[in-house]
């Protein structure tokens, strides 16, 4: 018997939608004010899953300039119907406060890598939009409704509206469908029909330690709905020790051989410290229906588990990626973000100097409009990324380098620079909670023409590291607690995780280049 281990998506990959098609299966996963936007893994055994897709990729799909931290994409759905490819997914423009300015968008595709249409605006009601095609041909959009008023429950209810595929619009009146259990925080809707019921799957609790998998069913789409009596199907909130917490926010799925699954949202706090670095994460349980027509984990009970019994399904595993990008192709490494806006020629350049990454220094770090940066999501505990910058700075307010970051707010800056009295020099500044510090000084490198950087995290530790020739390193910063870069600590951003990556600022004319001669990240899964 093979078994899956959990999580399936490690790092930064929440709210998952989960689809098969044919034989293969699709994930599709949150990103919030990254881009570009949402990201689809592909597998054909729900074992191993590769990255192929961020369908959100040009302007016109997306334009997160001066979204808040953690607003942007939250909670795609994706569905097939009539060899055609749906997602629909939220922009968030404001989150704090009474109010939340939430735009719901749809967009298809023939082909999952294929290029997408333009959006479709729906409503701005809530968040969680899903799609259901139901056996008649109509189609039908339920999402989470938001209730601003004083003394009223926020999340109100699941609203469900027609979608007309002919108008390309909603039709109808929304119609609250269902108002939620006693956990609260209903949200991140699903519909599902099974032997003649309509089965709606929710989140509730809150995307938090208290978070669960509900589920209710009627006869009727409009309802009433039936509350499951075992109710929350999935849930860690009442178990501190094990390994996945905050379990919740379910998709499910029939394979091929009629055996069913369920993808959740989960995190592993690192245990010392009770943070979550690599944010909220991917998992996946084996399910089976009961006799009275209830869906439940196969093992029993309602607790998540890291290992899963595997379907009937052929290994399909996929070709292992390169741990080091040489910067040899003109497109940029899909495992690369920026944030929140596509960065044109203007910003970075994989032309100009061939074989190198060219960051054209725009705005600060704290800047949410134009900030010439890429990363890639921390995706273990462990780990090492290392780079080899070519940089001569004219100023301090020229900067560039390695860097390990959550939020505008929150990070650590391993940067090349210039000091008046120092000359070219390196150091690390830091930011928690918009709290400036720097926790070492910096030191002369002045004639060196590039300069070899390296940050290691183990846990809750990140060291930074230089080297004139790659070989011979040194110490540049005491030990740094990488465990700040979390959904726990964070003020303003909550929902993503930690990433590192390369940036460039030019706080004075705004086009001074730093060239990245290759970028590598290794894992330690030793750890």
């Amino acid at each position: 018997m093979s078994y899956i281990t959990n999580p399936i998506l490690p790092g930064f990959n929440p709210d998952p939608s989960i689809l098969r098609v044919g034989n293969d299966y699709y994930i599709a996963t949150s990103t919030f004010e990254w881009f570009p936007g949402v990201q689809i893994h592909h597998s054909k055994d729900l074992c191993h899953w590769k990255l192929v897709a961020h369908p959100l990729n040009r302007s016109s799909l997306l334009n997160m300039s001066g979204n808040p931290s953690s607003g942007g994409i939250w909670a795609p759905c994706l569905s097939y119907s009539d060899g055609l490819f749906y997602l629909i997914y939220t922009d968030v423009k404001s989150l704090d406060g009474a109010f939340k300015d939430t735009h719901n968008y749809l967009v298809t595709a023939t082909e999952i890598t294929g290029e997408w249409s333009e959006p479709i605006y729906l409503n701005s009601s809530g968040f969680d939009p899903s799609l259901f095609h139901d056996d008649d041909g109509k189609k039908w959009l339920v999402n989470m409704q938001w209730d601003y008023r004083l003394g009223k429950n926020k999340f109100s209810g699941i609203v469900l509206q027609e979608y007309s595929l002919s108008e390309g619009r909603l039709i109808g009146v929304p119609i609250n469908i269902f108002k939620g259990t006693q956990l609260g925080s209903t949200e991140g809707p699903h519909l599902y029909k099974h032997n003649g019921y309509y089965y709606l799957m929710t989140a509730e609790g809150g995307t938090g330690l208290n978070h669960a998998v509900t589920m209710a069913r009627s006869e009727c789409l409009a309802g009433p709905y039936e509350v499951d009596p075992q109710n929350p199907i999935l849930t860690a909130r009442h178990n501190p020790l094990l390994k996945l917490q905050k379990t919740g926010h379910g998709s499910i799925v029939e394979t091929q051989n009629g055996e069913w699954y369920m993808t959740h949202l989960c995190s592993r706090p690192i245990p010392t410290k009770g943070r979550s670095v690599l944010g909220r994460e991917t998992a996946i349980q084996k399910m089976v229906w009961t006799t009275n027509n209830w869906i439940r984990l196969e093992k029993g009970g309602n607790e998540p588990e890291i290992n899963v019994v595997a379907p009937k399904l052929p290994e399909y595993q996929w070709e292992k990626e390169a741990d080091r990008d040489d910067f040899n192709s003109e497109k940029l490494n899909i495992h690369f973000s920026s944030l929140r806006i596509p960065l044109g020629e203007d910003m970075i350049s994989l032309k100009e100097r061939p074989g190198y990454l060219r960051l054209k220094g725009k705005e600060s770090l704290g800047s949410k409009h134009r900030q010439s940066l890429v990363a890639r999501r921390q995706q273990a505990f462990c780990y090492t990324a290392s780079t080899c910058l070519e940089f001569e700075p004219d100023s301090y307010q020229q900067m560039a380098g390695l860097i390990s970051l959550y939020d505008t707010q929150n990070f650590y800056y391993l940067r090349v620079s210039r000091d008046e009295d120092l000359g070219k020099c390196i150091g690390v500044i830091a930011a928690q909670n918009n709290v400036y510090s720097k926790p070492f000084q910096d030191v002369s490198i002045e004639g060196w023409s590039s300069i070899y950087l390296r940050a290691e995290v183990n846990y809750d530790e990140l060291r930074f590291l230089y080297s004139k020739d790659g070989e011979h390193w040194t110490l540049v910063s005491p030990i740094l607690d990488a465990s700040t870069l979390s959904d726990e600590f964070c003020n303003e951003g909550r929902f993503t995780g930690a990433f590192v990556g390369l940036c460039c600022q030019d706080l004075s004319k705004g086009n001074k280049h730093a060239d990245f001669d290759w970028f590598e990240y290794i894992e330690d899964a030793a750890k």
